[in-house]
């Protein structure tokens, strides 16, 4: 998992969107059981107080929950996933939109660049 933190907003909300794409991407399945948080710590080279709060949050949301000895585990909640899944693609697609229209763009221009976009990447694939 690419852990590409940056300084222009909380580190820990950084770790849940991360975490969030992790679980809607497949990379953990629901029932999974999550790596430690030293671990995950560690692999995000952050320290593990910033990572058990990014965890605490999304145990708070219901997206993974705690068996006492256990260990940390997400939610087996599908619907919940695939809500959050297109929350979160909603959420992209309006950035770009607006992305877009600061370029000058209208959302019909838009459109009609990404399926010529799609058209192109169909075609050369055959």
């Amino acid at each position: 998992m690419a852990w590409n933190l940056t300084s222009d907003r909380p580190i820990f909300i950084q770790l849940i969107e991360i975490i969030q794409i992790a679980i809607i991407s497949g990379k953990y399945a629901p029932g999974d059981k999550l790596p430690s948080v030293r671990d995950l710590a560690f692999e995000a080279s952050v320290n593990p107080n910033t990572m058990q709060k990014a965890l605490a949050e999304l145990e708070r949301d219901g997206l993974v929950f705690s068996q006492r000895t256990s260990g940390r585990f997400i939610t087996e909640d599908t619907t919940m996933i695939e809500q959050l899944k297109s929350t979160l693609a909603r959420e992209k697609i309006e950035q770009f939109l607006e992305t877009m229209q600061n370029l000058g763009f209208q959302k019909e221009e838009t459109v009609t660049l990404i399926t010529e976009l799609g058209n192109c990447e169909t075609s050369s694939k055959s």
